[in-house]
C-alpha cells in the first residue's frame, strides 16, 4: 500500500455568508480559526488509487463534488467510485453555490461573493488531490474504533419522550510510513458541529479536535470525517470554551485508539458507487404556495417564492438522486459513505448488519442536499422528518419508504464490495 497526503487553507480571503443557520443577519465578521480541505491518497499494489477529500464546510454540493470528479478523472484518471467527498458539517464555514439558497437573505453582492468562492474552491480540490497523489509513497494502515460521549440526539429538545439515539463510535483510520512515523490520521464521529454559532469563521469542535490530533502526533495530517449525526448536537453548547472542550474529547479519544490496539488493512481496495431516487411526497398545491408566499417568517415567504417559480417554469421535483458509496480494503475495513444529513439510526443498524468492528459509516459525503430519515425519524416527524425540507428548498419530504430504499440500496452497494 502507497499513501499520500495533502492539506489546503480553505479559509476565505474576502467577506462571504457563512452557512447553517438561518438567523444570521449578516456575512462573516472575522476569523476565529483558518479552515481546511485535505486529501488522503491510497494506492494498492495493483494500482487502484483512492482518494478522500475531507473538509471544513457545512456540506459538498452534488454541483462541486461532480465537477471536482469530472476534472480529477481527466487529469488524474481517478474513477468516480473510488473519490470521496466529506464535510465536517461546521456552520461557520462559507456558503458553497446555491445551498440552503431558502435560508438565508442574500444581497446580489452575497451571491457574488458566494459564487466566486465556490468557483475558486472547484479548482483548488483539484490541484489538493493532485498534491496529495504526488506525495504517494510506502505506508502501513491499521483502523480500530474508540468511543465518546459528547453527542445527544437533539430531538429530545422538547420531546424528552424520544429515544437518545446516537452513534458513539470514533473510527481511526493511521497512516504511517515505512519507518513507523505517522503521516495521517482520519478520524470520525456522529455530531453536528454547532459548538458556536456567530459570524466568525471556524472548523467548530471539529476544528479543534483536527487541530489537537495534529499537536498531538507532530508530523502528521488529521482528516475529520462526519457520520451520521444529522439528529445529534453537542450540547450544551453556544460557546468557544465549550467548542474548545469537546475538540479535546474527540482528540483524547482518537489519541487512546491510535496509540492501543489496531488492526492492520492489508489488501486490494474495492470501491462502488450508487445513485436512487429518493421520491418526494405530493407537494402542496400552487394555491397553497401562493398563500404561504405571504405569511410566515421570511425564510418561508422566501421558499413559497421559490416554489411557485419553479412550478411556472414546470421543473418541481418529484424525487432527488441519492448517492452511497463504499470502499473496501482487504478484509478488515470498510467505508460506507452515504450523501445528505443521515441520521444515527442507519449507522446502528448497518453495523448491526454487518458488524461493529471493520465498518465505518459516514454521511454527509458528496451530496449533502436534504435531512435522509429513518422511518422512525420520519413518523416522528418534526425538522428531521420533513420540515427541514423548507431551507432546502424540496417540495415536499420524503415519501414513507425512504428508509426502505436506503437499505436496499446499500445492501446491493454491499453486495458489490462483497461484503457478508
Amino acid at each position: 500500500m502507497r499513501a499520500g497526503v495533502a492539506t489546503l487553507d480553505i479559509t476565505p480571503t474576502q467577506p462571504v455568508w457563512l452557512g447553517g443557520f438561518a438567523a444570521r443577519t449578516k456575512p462573516m465578521q472575522g476569523i476565529r480559526q483558518h479552515v481546511f480541505a485535505k486529501a488522503l491518497a491510497l494506492r494498492d499494489d495493483r494500482g487502484a488509487t483512492a482518494v478522500l477529500v475531507t473538509a471544513d464546510l457545512l456540506g459538498f454540493t452534488r454541483e462541486l463534488s461532480a465537477a471536482v470528479a469530472r476534472r480529477a478523472e481527466q487529469q488524474f484518471q481517478i474513477p468516480r467510485r473510488l473519490l470521496l467527498f466529506n464535510a465536517s458539517h461546521t456552520h461557520s464555514a462559507p456558503v458553497i453555490g446555491d445551498a440552503l439558497a431558502a435560508a438565508y437573505p442574500l444581497a446580489d453582492a452575497d451571491r457574488t461573493a458566494i459564487r466566486a468562492y465556490t468557483a475558486t474552491l472547484e479548482g483548488r480540490l483539484v490541484d489538493l488531490i493532485g498534491r496529495a497523489l504526488a506525495d504517494l509513497s510506502p505506508a502501513q494502515l491499521s483502523f480500530a474504533q474508540g468511543l465518546a460521549g459528547v453527542a445527544v440526539n437533539r430531538r429530545r429538545t422538547g420531546n424528552p419522550e424520544y429515544p437518545n439515539v446516537t452513534d458513539p463510535d470514533v473510527p481511526v483510520l493511521t497512516v504511517r510510513g515505512e519507518n513507523g512515523a505517522i503521516r495521517a490520521v482520519v478520524f470520525g464521529y456522529a455530531c453536528h458541529n454547532t459548538t458556536l454559532d456567530d459570524d466568525l469563521v471556524s472548523g467548530d469542535w471539529a476544528g479543534y479536535a483536527q487541530a489537537g490530533v495534529e499537536a498531538a502526533f507532530p508530523g502528521s495530517v488529521a482528516l475529520f470525517v462526519q457520520g451520521c449525526g444529522a439528529d445529534a448536537n453537542p450540547l450544551p453548547r453556544h460557546s468557544e470554551e465549550l467548542a474548545k472542550i469537546y475538540g479535546k474529547v474527540i482528540t483524547d479519544a482518537v489519541g487512546e485508539v491510535v496509540r492501543g490496539k489496531s488492526v492492520a488493512i492489508e489488501g486490494t481496495i474495492q470501491a462502488a458507487y450508487q445513485e436512487t431516487s429518493l421520491p418526494l411526497e405530493k407537494p402542496p398545491s400552487r394555491e397553497e404556495f401562493e398563500r404561504r408566499a405571504t405569511t410566515g417568517s421570511a425564510m418561508e415567504r422566501k421558499y413559497a417564492r421559490m416554489m411557485l417559480e419553479q412550478i411556472a417554469l414546470g421543473t418541481l421535483p418529484t424525487a432527488h438522486l441519492w448517492q452511497a458509496q463504499g470502499w473496501r480494503i482487504g478484509r478488515n475495513f470498510t467505508l460506507l459513505a452515504l450523501g445528505g444529513e443521515v441520521v444515527a439510526d442507519y449507522a446502528l443498524r448497518f453495523k448491526r448488519e454487518y458488524g461493529f468492528r471493520g465498518l465505518w459509516v459516514a454521511g454527509y459525503s458528496n451530496d449533502v442536499f436534504a435531512y435522509i430519515p429513518s422511518r422512525r425519524v420520519w413518523q416522528e416527524g418534526g425538522y428531521e422528518g420533513g420540515g427541514s425540507m423548507v431551507p432546502y428548498g424540496l417540495p415536499a419530504r420524503f415519501d414513507g419508504a425512504v428508509e426502505d430504499l436506503v437499505v436496499e440500496a446499500v445492501h446491493s452497494l454491499m453486495k458489490a464490495l462483497a461484503l457478508p
